[in-house]
């Protein structure tokens, strides 16, 4: 599989993934009491997450951006993790509870509309077949 190709649906994944914690892990935390001890919801999943995502994301919209030439692209992606670092690093204790969450969702959606818009470019162009 090519490298652009594979780091695009890695950094989907992890959006998704930022996604679905940030929305489902309160309530499985609710209903399985025994999650809470998996330390889900400590501030270093946040951080990791982020350590991940962000490498991920800027190789791959990078490379693939040079390739298909629309950087518009890089734009979504960069404003998505800017949106993301954000809430991790303003965190609860500066804006409230659902504000970082929010800027957690719309980050990650974010990030997920460029790297699936840049897979696609990178689908439609030989130049991408790193």
């Amino acid at each position: 599989m090519k490298t652009t190709a594979l780091t695009d649906k890695f950094a989907i994944g992890l959006s998704i993934l930022c996604t679905i914690h940030c929305l489902v892990l309160p309530l499985l935390l609710v209903a399985l009491p025994s999650l809470a001890s998996l330390q889900l919801q400590n501030e270093a999943f946040h951080t990791w997450m982020l350590v991940a995502v962000i490498p991920i994301s800027i190789f791959a919209l990078t490379m693939g951006c040079k390739k298909h030439k629309r950087y518009r692209l890089l734009l979504w992606g960069f404003s998505g993790l800017i949106l993301m670092f954000a809430a991790v690093f303003l965190g609860h204790e500066i804006v409230n509870e659902t504000a970082e969450k929010i800027l957690t969702l719309v980050g990650a959606i974010l990030v997920v509309i460029a790297h699936m818009g840049n897979f696609r470019r990178c689908q439609q162009h030989k130049e991408c077949s790193n």
